[in-house]
């Protein structure tokens, strides 16, 4: 029977010492719930100064967290103080930091995708909306978070990108700029008045609705001789996005090919010679003559 009495004993003390600490846990408790309004009254305040800035909404949320998170963990430390004496602000951010340093080598990715995170927020040059390549992920910015982005690809597919990824490799912010050059290259025969060519192609571009001729110029040069043409480079600016782009080298190409043809300039196909070493026989030819 004695490992029974001492563990009644135990159990007696421990209701005890529960007991004193009664009116220790009725403080805490209250100072609990003065945090949870305290926060509240806060972050209701910060969230409404934040409105009022050009800051994303990411980014406001961001920091709205922050400060319930501050609040709260001031709140629990006094109440930890409270219920328990022999504790100090010192030993509680002391084991804070040991804690801390375990958990960042554990969690080291997420947190590098949360700092990534942050900084791309405070980024101006990529918002939501925006067409962007990143490796081999292309598509439009539906939404930024803390941890990762979100990117909808022109076939409808969502991709989620770590921003770690964002951070690290270059992006191509297709339409950081409201217009975007696009090139085509267009041949003509070797027999075709090149000045007279490049004249009718410039018509062809300047009459197209999607092509901006206000203050980009329209850009045709000579390039390279071919196997069967010479050819032109084609540039021209319209619209940044991608259906625009792909809107405006349909209409482009439609018209140059029409304009071409309009003024019996040859648009040639590869040609190739034949030689050979003796005669062929025709078919449908038997003998010689």
């Amino acid at each position: 029977m004695e490992p029974i009495n001492i563990l009644l004993k135990q159990l007696n003390e421990i209701g005890r010492a529960a007991i004193e600490m009664l009116p220790q846990f009725a403080v805490a408790l209250v100072v609990l719930i003065a945090t949870w309004a305290v926060k509240r009254a806060l972050q209701s305040l910060v969230e409404r100064a934040l409105a009022r800035t050009n800051l994303r909404q990411s980014l406001q949320d961001l920091f709205s967290l922050l400060v319930s998170i501050a609040i709260w963990v001031l709140g629990v430390m006094i109440a930890a103080i409270i219920v328990f004496p022999g504790l100090t602000p010192a030993s509680i951010l002391a084991g804070l930091g040991i804690g801390s340093v375990a958990i960042g080598f554990a969690f080291k990715d997420v947190f590098e995708n949360f700092l990534a995170g942050i900084i791309i927020l405070f980024r101006k040059e990529m918002r939501i909306g925006d067409h962007i390549a990143c490796n081999d992920i292309e598509g439009r910015v539906d939404h930024i978070a803390i941890r990762e982005s979100h990117i909808m690809r022109t076939d409808g597919q969502l991709v989620i990108v770590p921003n770690a990824i964002l951070f690290k490799n270059p992006v191509i912010v297709r339409t950081q700029q409201e217009l975007r050059r696009v090139t085509v290259i267009c041949g003509v025969a070797y027999d075709v008045d090149l000045d007279e060519a490049r004249s009718t192609i410039k018509d062809a571009v300047s009459g197209c609705e999607t092509v901006a001729n206000v203050d980009k110029p329209i850009q045709i040069f000579a390039q390279e001789f071919g196997s069967s043409s010479v050819n032109f480079e084609v540039t021209w600016w319209t619209g940044s996005e991608p259906v625009k782009v792909r809107q405006s080298r349909d209409e482009v190409i439609g018209a140059v090919k029409k304009a071409l043809d309009t003024a019996g300039i040859e648009i040639p196909f590869p040609y190739r010679t034949l030689t050979f070493k003796e005669p062929l026989p025709i078919a449908g030819q038997s003998g010689t003559d």
